[in-house]
């Protein structure tokens, strides 16, 4: 059973607009997710987030740690005589949330279909991930390495860089405070690439490094080498930034791990046992 769900079509859409906080822990902005689910008035919108609540709280689930309310003041009229402070109501949504405003939502709107599906797939994907063991849950967050590592090369190519190694290089020196060939030495792996050798924790914040660096090129509209370069540095300092704040160890300290590429091999080689087993 493949361990990585890609969602495709329409519903690659959601995963646009996906958007990690400082504790790596993924969330939807109700404003953003709004039209994906074919809603135009807020008024309207609100009314499925409220009947979205009551569904969370009748499964026994902490309404606030789904829902959180982020709501901004913004200037109306700015300059002028009839300027005014209006208050914009806004969430940050968990996937559990995502998935019960898309169940509550009009069932008409095909929107609403495609939400469905993409929710129940995100929440069996997280099932499938809390099932597995140690080594299993570092080669799937492996992938999900390489997969937004070719998103951000994409994304780094788009905005001007030619040295990718270089550009690499600034994101390690942020999170790590020395760059790739400092970190191997450190590690005493020679030529194995470092993320190959990484376990779980280490490879969770290369994760967060990646994904949120690819968000600033693209929401800055980074359009230079150097800038990119710089911005990879930065979001790789703020990374390294906040696992100080919560006590965590830094990633240069964590221990070597068996190359992913054994672990692959080893779990490979138990589930074509396993299958033997089963015609026998």
């Amino acid at each position: 059973m493949s361990q990585e769900i890609i969602p495709n079509g329409p519903s690659r859409d959601f995963e646009k607009i996906k958007k990690l906080n400082k504790n790596g822990f993924e969330y939807w902005e109700a404003r953003e997710l709004m039209p994906l689910l074919g809603y135009v008035e807020w008024r309207k919108f609100e009314g499925v987030i409220r009947k979205a609540k009551d569904a969370c709280k009748s499964s026994d689930q902490e309404v606030e740690d789904h829902f959180v309310g982020a709501a901004k003041m913004i200037i109306l009229a700015k300059g002028t005589v009839r300027e005014a402070i209006r208050r914009i109501e806004n969430y940050n949504l968990s996937r559990y949330a995502c998935y019960l405003i898309a169940q509550n939502g009009d069932s008409r709107k095909k929107e609403i279909a495609t939400a469905q599906t993409y929710f129940a797939v995100q929440a069996r994907k997280q099932e499938i991930f809390e099932q597995l063991n140690e080594e299993s849950k570092r080669l799937f967050i492996r992938n999900e390495v390489r997969k937004y590592n070719k998103k951000l090369f994409d994304t780094a190519k788009q905005a001007g860089v030619g040295n990718f190694g270089k550009f690499n290089n600034f994101g390690y020196l942020g999170l790590y405070g020395m760059n790739a060939g400092e970190i191997k030495k450190k590690k005493q792996i020679g030529d194995d690439d470092i993320l190959d050798r990484a376990g779980a924790t280490e490879l969770a914040a290369n994760l967060f490094r990646i994904t949120q660096t690819d968000e600033k090129i693209i929401k800055g509209n980074i359009k230079s080498e150097g800038l990119a370069n710089t911005t990879h540095f930065h979001i790789g300092k703020k990374v390294r930034r906040t696992i100080k704040e919560i006590g965590g160890t830094m990633p240069e300290n964590l221990p070597t791990e068996t190359h992913i590429k054994k672990i692959e091999k080893n779990i490979k080689s138990v589930g074509n046992s396993s299958a033997k087993k089963l015609k026998l």
